[in-house]
């Protein structure tokens, strides 16, 4: 029994302790801002009290079915309305959200579905026929309801699936949902790419949920009734738990269910966005836009980015068509983003070069995660604070998951020594910014010297005719491994292999400059990501 005089009769009761969960957001949203809009997607506008109930609604139909705390709700849907209900509906009846990659091939989501044990499955009808292959792969056979989007006109439809506003419409819109009975309990299960042997169960809980997302509303300096445009996809690490701080912050949903310059600028002047994320190439999307598409903005609009830093270049004209770009980072395993790259007001009077150079520091700790730190991952020491001492980036907090469904092993290993082991390296400035230098798996030794991907791609990047960068190692018969550059161009350039070399010897140590340049289209996931992998396996055919 503690000795602590503080602990004497001051138990914990239902008066002063409550578990946390980012449903409440939802709640205190609707009741307090009941006629607010909260979703838009085409010409639907949805309150907040509308929003709540179909929520709601939602809950009681799975409750109705029999699904409960630990069951499985499998959602393959875009970016609508009935993504959003679902981040609620689901963990409202007691059920952990899995929200499927929309771009996944038969075979994965089947595995996927059978690891989950999924119970339930709701799917946009676009991606019926993707799902009913999976299904007849997978070993669960779940119920399936369909949604049918207005804004979606093209063809598909699965047979037997139930619509899904017909059987929303039998919930109960005041239905009394389950708040946790421990916000240690699971809100979603998000599966890693699965690039290398089987994908892994990322398990989320509702109080790494509820923190993260406000963390998200304070990182992002999100004013009450801000408003966010859906480019990211919601199934992307449950959106970086946006669809939770929207709620928080009675804030505006804008759906999207593609990613399309036209649709993107219109949103931006016609609906007031003020905040959207995204990889490197949505910003490369909006400014490539024809400009009779473009808008002129009537006020700064705040872009949070993750992924390869983005070039000088794309810096500049994201800042002259009236957007502030912020570097983020995280992982599945940290609720999405759990590091910012906090700027400094007087960063802005730099030159552009310097701070391009800045902004490609991944930063510092979100509020809400307890300690960011790179260590030595043999001896776990914290590496020296300057800029070149490289280990391996770690976390420890409230916003790591709970670790891998049904996978003890990686889940001791991704936790071993109490801190989540990303698997990223990385150095510390001496003004306590981390910089991420590659993936452990990506790092390239020639000649037994490292060769950062990442470092060979800045200098690619900062040549005007490279779009897009790509570095991974390639056999080489005397020092065993040396770079290769996958490139694209900038529209409207033209430069050869050459050239480059040259213009990367300028910038690089001479081992460092890549043994060859491939101009070719890039493959990426459907996240935007680089597909290293892929390119990895192309490169391992060339011989320098």
């Amino acid at each position: 029994m503690s000795d602590n005089p503080y602990n004497t009769g001051l138990d914990r009761t239902p008066a002063n302790y409550q578990p946390l969960t980012p449903l409440n957001f939802l709640e205190r949203a609707a009741s307090v801002f009941p006629d607010h809009t909260a979703i838009v997607h085409g010409t639907l506008r949805r309150s907040y009290a509308a929003f709540y109930a179909r929520s709601r609604q939602l809950a009681s139909v799975l409750a109705a079915r029999g699904l409960a705390r630990g069951d499985t709700v499998s959602a393959m849907l875009a970016n609508t309305p009935a993504m959003l209900e679902c981040h609620y509906g689901v963990p409202m009846c007691g059920a952990v959200l899995h929200s499927i990659n929309t771009r996944l091939d038969a075979a994965i989501i089947a595995f996927q579905l059978d690891h989950a044990m999924a119970k339930l499955v709701i799917v946009d009808r676009e991606f019926a026929p993707l799902m009913a292959e999976a299904l007849s792969l997978a070993k669960v056979t779940p119920e399936v309801i369909q949604y049918d989007d207005p804004e979606y006109a093209g063809p598909g439809d699965m047979e037997g699936a139930k619509d899904y506003e017909t059987v929303l419409a039998t919930g109960n819109p005041e239905f009394d949902w389950v708040i946790p009975e421990d916000e240690w309990d699971a809100i979603s299960i998000n599966y890693t790419s699965g690039t290398t042997g089987d994908p892994k169960g990322v398990v989320s809980h509702h109080r790494g949920a509820y923190l993260l997302a406000q963390g998200n509303a304070l990182t992002t300096s999100m004013a009450k009734h801000s408003v966010y445009l859906w480019t990211l996809p919601m199934f992307h690490c449950n959106g970086w738990c946006f669809p939770w701080t929207l709620s928080a912050i009675i804030g505006t949903h804008v759906c999207l269910r593609q990613v399309r310059s036209a649709p993107i600028w219109k949103a931006l002047a016609e609906e007031g966005v003020t905040h959207l994320c995204g990889a490197p190439i949505v910003m490369s999307l909006i400014q490539s836009a024809p400009e009779e598409e473009k808008r002129a903005l009537d006020r700064r609009v705040q872009f949070f980015t993750a992924a390869a830093p983005p070039p000088e270049s794309l810096l500049a004209s994201m800042d002259a068509a009236g957007f502030d770009v912020t570097h983020l980072y995280g992982l599945t395993e940290t609720y999405g983003p759990a590091v910012v790259n906090e700027w400094h007001a007087d960063w802005s009077d730099l030159p552009a070069a310097e701070q391009a150079r800045l902004k490609a520091r991944q930063g510092v700790r979100y509020l809400p995660l307890e300690q960011l730190e790179v260590r030595d991952p043999e001896s776990m020491q914290p590496v020296p604070h300057d800029g070149k001492t490289m280990g391996e980036v770690m976390f420890r907090g409230n916003v790591v998951m709970k670790g891998y469904f049904r996978n003890p092993e990686s889940t001791q290993k991704a936790l071993a020594g109490g801190w989540f082991h990303s698997g990223d390296l990385g150095v510390v400035h001496p003004d306590g910014y981390i910089q991420l230098k590659d993936r452990s798996k990506d790092i390239i030794i020639s000649g037994g010297e490292n060769i950062s991907s990442i470092e060979v791609e800045e200098a690619l990047y900062r040549h005007p005719a490279v779009a897009v960068a790509a570095v991974v190692a390639m056999p080489h018969e005397k020092w065993g491994e040396t770079p290769c550059a996958f490139i694209e161009l900038t529209a409207g350039h033209e430069v050869d292999d050459a050239t480059l070399r040259g213009w990367c010897r300028d910038h690089l140590a001479p081992y460092k400059v890549p043994g060859r340049i491939v101009f070719d289209a890039i493959p990426r996931t459907s996240t935007g990501k680089i597909q290293k992998f892929v390119l990895r396996e192309r490169a391992s055919g060339f011989v320098d």
